[in-house]
């Protein structure tokens, strides 16, 4: 039956794995049609309103020594002399940005996404399986009502022991909970007798 569970387990984690990648792969082949569509330079102007033409964005590739009005505007809404009084009111800016860092950017972000996606899937699926299966269905900690009110730590120095012999992170991390859980309910207790004192 463990050999079961484990087999499936490796195969859910190698096609979680296999799809992770294939959705890498895709992604980068949909940003790479994306960037021929784009170029990482351009020259923009924004151009205000100029007697009865309304203000205007334009937006051109080319290169930064031509990165003017007269380059960029295409059509020129004005003809003639009004040319050169429309053109002194546009600003005109060169742009630049890395497609290659926003791509790698963005490869890294859904990486890491896809990381805590299976960490939650290995919290929700595996960790419980994997916790009957060392401990069997006992508990680590006896009832409130074995534990007695003069010593409410009375078996944290058994799951102590237990945790030190397993020397597993996860088991620390258990044993830290189970400390925190007494103690809330060590606090509970005294605030609710406190309460029953003062009524």
């Amino acid at each position: 039956m463990a050999s079961l569970w484990r087999g499936g387990l490796l195969r859910l984690g190698s096609v979680l794995g296999l799809s992770g990648l294939a959705l890498s792969v895709l992604l980068l082949v949909q940003l790479t049609d994306a960037a021929k569509n784009f170029e990482d330079v351009r020259c923009k102007c924004i151009c205000p309103p100029y007697k009865e033409n309304p203000g205007h964005i334009y937006n051109k590739n080319i290169s930064q020594k031509d990165c003017d009005c007269l380059h960029v505007v295409e059509p020129m809404p004005v003809r003639g002399p009004d040319v050169e009084a429309y053109c002194l009111r546009c600003e005109c800016k060169y742009e630049e940005r890395s497609s290659v860092t926003i791509k790698v950017t963005i490869i890294i972000y859904l990486s890491i996404l896809g990381l805590l996606l299976l960490y939650m899937v290995y919290l929700t699926l595996v960790e419980p399986i994997l916790k009957r299966r060392l401990f069997g269905h006992s508990q680590l900690l006896q009832s409130d009502d074995d534990v007695g009110d003069h010593q409410p730590f009375a078996n944290a120095h058994d799951v102590l022991a237990r945790s030190r012999s397993r020397a597993n992170v996860l088991n620390k991390v258990e044993y830290a909970q189970q400390r925190w859980k007494l103690q809330v309910q060590e606090q509970r207790k005294s605030v609710f007798d406190r309460h029953v004192v003062l009524s």
